[in-house]
């Protein structure tokens, strides 16, 4: 954005008028202001008849408002005293940077820190007279790949600033002193924290996916739905919904986050994501999605195994072994002969077991005392032939 007003004229009020220092080189300049805000402003209005809010500066003593020509400097004493400062008493001060953008250092760009970096301004050249040094500044700086670090005073301080070039046109960054910049305590993670290979490899992939953008392209998008609002409001219509952001869930795990950022924002760009991205790994807790369901997996344990799926050969052998503890071997000859009964066959010697049981079963019915227990066995041995079913 810098680039594309170079060599246009700038038809902006100056802020300030000066000199940059340059050794014993003087060169008369123009301060104008090199960002505008376009942020939309609103004015303060009673909610109940829509009049506007304003404020008025009144006087404290006499409770009379005054006119900002009747408005002076006062500096406020420790006890509250108010010492009145003249215009007179500022222009008198022993400053040389008061009307001076006085060069003190060349240094390399990289020595800034970002911190310190405040308004930005284009130093216009004054006039004819200017344009030779001025040139001559600016293909200096140009030459060097450094920067220059001023002095100069505005708006009641004195202040530092760094000089560089953007197109053709040299820049000013007003710059904090170092020791207005906060060092940063107390803001990183106190915990002691371990950060895997793998979890910096998907943050790398995840960079790599997002990639560049040219800055031309960015845009703020809430401005552009205020000015909607306003304008549909403006026309007597109902301001249309705007759709609410997409949430983005409760992290459940780091590497899950990661995973699905990557697949995405490959999504976003229209690319096929990569075999391994975009669903949680073993072991690693799935993050809810966006109204879609997780599919779930199931492992098998092959060294439990339940009572019910045991074969059903092992439920007959249980119940021939208890028939083994409470019958004789007559009775395991009826035992053989339910199991061929139940399965059905077809098989001429199952068909001989079967009447020879039959026979058996004729012979036993006459018996006393052995018979009953026979028939009690039989009633217990019916119960597991109905569990093996």
């Amino acid at each position: 954005m810098a680039h594309s007003v170079a060599g246009k004229a700038l038809h902006v009020r100056s802020i300030w008028n000066g000199a940059i220092s340059f050794g014993l080189v003087s060169i008369p300049i123009k301060l104008v202001n090199a960002t505008e805000n376009h942020s939309i402003s609103f004015r303060q209005i009673h909610t109940e008849d829509g009049g506007r809010i304003r404020y008025r500066k009144v006087c404290e003593l006499d409770d009379h408002e005054v006119s900002s020509a009747e408005i002076g400097k006062g500096y406020e004493d420790a006890d509250g005293t108010i010492i009145p400062i003249t215009e007179e008493d500022l222009s008198h001060l022993p400053l040389p940077t008061a009307k001076t953008i006085e060069i003190v250092a060349f240094v390399p760009a990289d020595r800034i820190d970002p911190l310190q970096m405040d308004a930005s301004y284009y130093l216009q050249a004054g006039g004819a007279p200017a344009a030779k040094p001025y040139t001559l500044l600016r293909e200096a700086l140009k030459r060097s790949n450094k920067v220059a670090i001023a002095k100069y005073a505005l708006r009641g301080r004195e202040r530092l600033g760094m000089l560089r070039v953007v197109g053709e046109a040299i820049a000013m960054h007003g710059l904090l002193w170092p020791d207005e910049v906060r060092a940063p305590e107390g803001v990183a993670p106190e915990t002691s924290v371990t950060v895997r290979d793998k979890e910096l490899d998907l943050a790398d992939a995840l960079m790599d996916t997002l990639g560049e953008v040219d800055l031309e392209d960015l845009h703020d998008e809430y401005r552009e739905a205020v000015e909607e609002v306003v304008a549909a409001k403006a026309a007597g219509e109902t301001p249309r919904e705007m759709p609410a952001p997409p949430s983005s869930g409760k992290v459940l795990d780091l590497m899950a986050a990661l995973e699905k950022s990557v697949r995405a924002a490959q999504e976003s760009r229209g690319e096929k994501p990569e075999e391994g991205t975009g669903e949680p790994g073993e072991g690693q807790a799935a993050e809810p999605g966006d109204g879609e369901e997780a599919e779930a997996e199931v492992t098998r344990l092959a060294h439990r195994r339940s009572a019910r799926t045991a074969p059903k050969g092992t439920g007959g052998k249980k119940s021939t072994s208890t028939a083994k503890k409470t019958a004789a071997a007559p009775r395991k000859s009826t035992a053989k002969t339910a199991q061929a009964a139940k399965k059905q066959t077809a098989s001429k010697s199952t068909a001989q077991s079967r009447s020879a049981a039959k026979k058996t079963a004729g012979k036993k019915a006459t018996a006393s005392k052995g018979t009953t227990a026979t028939k009690k066995t039989a009633a217990k041995k019916a119960t597991p032939r109905k569990r093996t079913a």
